[in-house]
């Protein structure tokens, strides 16, 4: 119905179910919309695994063309795999049909302007929104024409150079696509790079028969580490369903929080390229300034958020950008995010070191013990961060509201942040090597939050 609200929005991009919340009709009516907010020439599409996407992304495809936009269909893939493309090509926008981690039911899209340049509630995703919702178009004169685009093999060579000049060695290390579409690339590097991959639920299948893959749930996590305890691997990799996140775990099959990662991939860029800027978060931040600061790199701490982190990159012109979310963002590749490259060179770096991935995360741990985030339901996120603020301010050294609130002290820190979409507070809390007292914090933090 035209004028009828479309829940499918969301503030960075659209997430819906089947049929009811997103459908044929309205991925038409969105195409529509997109080319009248952004008015591209060429637009780079594509889509996920999941079993509805294909027919998501041809009425998608019929609403950008009746519009007067000439498209490039790269067919299934990753979300970076159309950023990647957009930016490659040189063309007018790129959108991929996926909704990551979510239900099996669902559906979504993920929008970019010309450069990768994202698109999101405060910058275009609400217009298109408004447009897509009244549903009454200007009419585009000539219908836009449709081509196939194979860019995976450019993407693969663009992977490959993050590691080009690498000592790499032979490692073996477990990979689980968790039936999303993360496989299909490993595939296309395994030719190219000396590891030996131990796959898990690799092939691509829409019915996620081993469940939705979301390595961020703990429970989710058991195939991999099997895997790689059983087949004496040197780590573990698992993926979200559009890959543009991974998850480490180390030889011991040890999930590795990834703040860490963060440290490690800001210390890959700096070694080579001394002196640049890496952003990154405030949730938790003295590990990543240590590393940066000791190796002559200018850290620099923005709101949590892709578009905050993509936008104050671009201004700072930094070379990583990094949230412990697992969102990973690199200059070179549009300072878009990937859940490729950040694996890339952690392979780079066992190789290098001669040391276990343990024992490189084992080193920042010791130096920066934390407790990674702690969601607790709370009926007034916003009264009990001023709360938390009047009852440590005076023993603070820094007090911070880049992001929720920051609070520093000799030998700990913690922030906590509400959740944009739900009555949640989010809680980090380290120290400087100091467990006992992180976790005494931790619990004390804990029983304000929740009393």
């Amino acid at each position: 119905m035209a004028n009828a609200e479309l829940s499918c929005f969301k503030a960075y991009d659209v997430r819906g179910r089947i049929p009811d919340e997103l459908n044929p009709g309205i991925a038409y009516r969105i195409g529509r919309a997109y080319a009248a907010v952004v008015r591209p020439r060429r637009v780079v599409v594509g889509h996920d695994i999941r079993l509805s996407s294909a027919e998501i992304c041809a009425a998608l495809v019929e609403g950008l063309r009746d519009a007067g936009v000439d498209v490039l269909d790269i067919g299934q893939c990753g979300t970076e795999e159309i950023y990647f493309a957009t930016f490659d090509q040189g063309v007018d926008g790129g959108i991929v049909v996926t909704a990551s981690h979510n239900p099996k039911d669902y559906n979504g899209m993920k929008f970019v302007r010309e450069g990768s340049r994202p698109i999101s509630s405060d910058s275009g995703l609400l217009e298109i929104k408004a447009l897509a919702e009244r549903n009454v178009f200007e009419p585009a004169g000539a219908r836009g024409s449709l081509g196939r685009l194979d860019a995976r093999a450019r993407y693969v060579e663009h992977l490959l150079g993050y590691v080009g000049d690498a000592a790499l060695t032979p490692l073996r290390i477990v990979v689980n696509a968790g039936n999303g579409g993360a496989g299909a690339v490993v595939d296309a590097l395994e030719p190219r790079l000396p590891f030996t991959f131990v796959k898990v639920h690799h092939e691509a299948d829409g019915n996620f028969p081993h469940g939705v893959p979301n390595p961020l749930l703990e429970e989710n996590r058991a195939p991999t580490i099997e895997a790689v305890l059983a087949h004496g691997a040197d780590f573990g990799i698992a993926w979200d369903g559009d890959f543009d996140r991974c998850f480490l775990f180390d030889e011991r099959g040890a999930f590795i929080e990834g703040y860490y990662i963060v440290g490690l991939l800001a210390e890959a860029f700096l070694r080579r390229h001394p002196g640049e800027r890496i952003v990154h978060d405030p949730r938790l931040t003295w590990n990543t300034i240590d590393i940066v600061q000791g190796l002559g790199g200018v850290p620099v701490c923005t709101k949590t958020g892709h578009a905050f982190i993509k936008e104050r990159m671009r201004a700072e012109n930094a070379i990583y950008g990094g949230e412990m979310s697992a969102h990973h963002y690199f200059r070179d590749f549009a300072y878009c995010d990937s859940g490729m490259i950040p694996w890339l060179l952690v392979a780079g770096l066992v190789c290098a070191s001669g040391k276990p991935l343990s024992a490189l995360i084992a080193e920042r741990a010791a130096r920066f013990p934390c407790s990674g985030e702690i969601n607790s339901r709370v009926a007034d996120p916003a009264a009990l961060l001023a709360a938390i603020e009047v009852r440590y301010r005076d023993a603070a050294t820094l007090i911070d509201h880049t992001d929720g609130l920051s609070m520093e002290f000799a030998h700990w820190r913690f922030n906590v942040r509400m959740s944009n979409t739900e009555p949640v507070v989010r809680l980090n809390v380290e120290s400087r090597a100091d467990v006992a007292l992180m976790e005494a914090k931790r619990d004390e933090l804990l029983a304000l939050v929740r009393s």
